[in-house]
């Protein structure tokens, strides 16, 4: 299955300056796959040390830190000789050993020429127990497949590439056809697993039973945790998001049984973990757009549309006979797919905006950022119908040129309205990528 994120990692593979590579994301979202089927085919060999599996291996990541000396002890483990150039060095679920995550500085300053990847799952990152070299290493952060993705792994290139020009190029019946798979998409989202389960079946509850075996190894995760965290408050306030997406989240409101301040840090934790993302609102009168967030005013979205309508248990019977898109699920759906599609193509971290006058309730979905400028994006039902809040705001903000309205229907571009209309499926084309290397 073709990955974004493969392109970053070709980048890194020759770059001249290079550091240790981590892989972050969620559980199961692909990380092991990328580094095994696609970078380590770039090198005559791998050595793949599972530090989750191998904790007898541990000792040698001991107080002793010599880069040559912990090559050594993992060429007699493997049988392999770890050559710079040659063999590439991948230490998965870094996460369980501390201080091979340490280590990584020692190779980057001694063994320049090495090539090391390492990947983790990031809830134990989250909880702060794990020191990183700032400086010394580079991050790949890895989410769910996107739309585009999700077309290619499941055999169909053609429209994957077709999904990826902008559809004022794109035929409309081709469009309308694009729409059409995005549907089964809201329903097998973009988790690796269930996309394969689905590809290979052809069967939606098999790829439901895909996703609940994510969800459950998702909340033995949580599990591991205690006494440090509350598990059974981790995943009331993962589920109570998963039900709120596109409101505005009350910290209270997240699990009656536990305080305010509780739901907080179980939402901080799952934010840190990217298992869902915080969407504030911010003041979109300049950029960078965090620099005007308000903290105290915000959305959130799952890490993936699949997973969210299976802890929902969304009625798949009853919405598969919505003919429009955004009406499926209340919306929600939508505006799902469109934070993930966002935050995977080109935006770590999401926005909206909110007007704050008292007894105003003037909302815009989401904001995105292209060439230097903010572009408001509203996530609506159809072409007609109001757009208040979105000429709202390209009247208050000049430095906003446009506004762009996401719907099931086909490209349409009004300029005396200021405002250009694009089919759902291509959200993931908004704004520029991101610097970072999210990946899809």
């Amino acid at each position: 299955m073709y990955r974004m994120a493969q392109e970053q990692i070709e980048r890194w593979i020759t770059a001249l300056r290079r550091k240790p590579l981590i892989v972050r994301g969620a559980r199961q979202v692909g990380k092991t796959w990328l580094v095994e089927h696609m970078a380590a085919a770039r090198f005559e060999s791998m050595v793949k040390v599972d530090l989750e599996k191998r904790r007898d291996l541990h000792i040698h990541f001991g107080d002793n830190l010599d880069p040559k000396r912990i090559i050594q002890h993992l060429e007699v483990d493997s049988g392999q000789r770890i050559e710079p150039g040659r063999t590439l060095l991948f230490l998965d679920e870094i996460q369980a050993c501390p201080r091979a995550i340490m280590a990584l500085r020692y190779f980057y300053e001694q063994l320049p020429d090495l090539h090391v990847i390492a990947a983790g799952s990031l809830l134990e990152f989250a909880l702060g127990d794990i020191s990183v070299p700032v400086g010394r290493v580079q991050y790949l952060h890895l989410y769910p497949m996107t739309f585009r993705e999700y077309l290619g792994g499941i055999g169909n290139k053609v429209a994957a590439e077709t999904a990826a020009r902008h559809p004022s190029e794109v035929d409309e019946a081709i469009q309308r056809q694009l729409l059409k798979e995005l549907r089964t998409y809201f329903f097998v989202g973009g988790m690796p697993e269930s996309v394969q389960v689905y590809r290979d079946t052809q069967s939606l509850v098999e790829s439901f039973r895909a996703q609940a075996e994510i969800i459950a190894s998702y909340r033995d995760d949580f599990a591991k945790y205690t006494p440090r965290v509350d598990s059974g408050c981790l995943d009331r306030v993962l589920l109570n998001v998963t039900r709120q997406v596109g409101e505005q989240i009350k910290y209270t409101r997240l699990d009656d049984s536990h305080t305010g301040p509780t739901n907080r840090r179980a939402f901080d934790l799952l934010c840190k973990a990217r298992v869902i993302h915080k969407i504030a609102a911010c003041n979109p009168s300049g950029l960078p757009l965090g620099a005007g967030a308000n903290d105290k005013r915000f959305k959130a979205a799952l890490l993936d549309i699949g997973l969210m309508q299976n802890l929902c248990q969304v009625p798949v019977d009853l919405e598969w006979r919505e003919d429009d898109l955004l009406a499926m699920y209340r919306g929600k759906l939508a505006e799902q797919f469109v934070a993930q599609e966002m935050v995977a193509s080109h935006a770590s971290e999401l926005f909206y905006w909110a007007r704050e006058a008292r007894g105003s309730n003037a909302e815009v979905d989401y904001l995105a950022v292209r060439q230097g400028r903010i572009l408001p994006v509203e996530v609506k039902s159809g072409a007609g119908g109001s757009l208040r809040s979105l000429h709202l705001m390209l009247d208050t903000y000049p430095n906003c040129p446009e506004g762009i309205v996401l719907y099931s229907g086909t490209y349409a571009h009004r300029p005396e309205q200021r405002l250009t209309f694009l089919p759902l499926y291509f959200a993931g084309g908004l704004g520029e990528p991101s610097p970072e290397g999210s990946g899809g």
